[in-house]
């Protein structure tokens, strides 16, 4: 009887470990579908943003405060022109009459070296700063 037990207890042992790994083989084969799962849905997301930024945004209209022709005071018209021209013109003539004379400092490219024209729209300043340029020049426009 005791050799009766001990042979069904072995069977028992060789039984318990094979129960075991055939529980486990098969969660092994599920988790890796989990994350091809996961792969397959993570694309899809991407290709939702991606249509996102597809939308027309509406067409800026300029503002009219800047558009408005000013007329340049003498000074300023020595450099630009005497026409009346918005805002905006006005600074792009400056920077042209600026770059085609080399006016820009070398070392620091956002200051400006004034000659004589532009020393008397800068108010005698030798030297400006491009921020500081527009607020000079504005004085000049009405």
């Amino acid at each position: 009887m005791a050799a009766a037990k001990k042979s069904a207890k072995k069977a028992a042992k060789k039984a318990a470990p094979k129960k075991a790994a055939a529980k486990k083989a098969p969660a092994k084969k599920a988790a890796p579908a989990k994350k091809a799962a996961v792969k397959k849905a993570a694309p899809a997301k991407k290709a939702a943003v991606k249509k996102a930024p597809a939308k027309k945004a509406a067409k800026r209209t300029p503002n009219a405060a800047f558009m408005k022709a000013l007329t340049p005071s003498s000074e300023l018209a020595a450099v630009v022109g005497d026409k009346p021209l918005p805002r905006t013109e006005v600074v792009k003539k400056l920077w042209l009459y600026i770059k085609k004379h080399g006016l820009q400092d070398a070392k620091n490219k956002r200051n400006i070296n004034a000659d004589d024209k532009l020393k008397a729209v800068f108010g005698g300043k030798k030297t400006v700063s491009m921020f500081e340029m527009t607020s000079l020049v504005s004085k000049h426009l009405s």
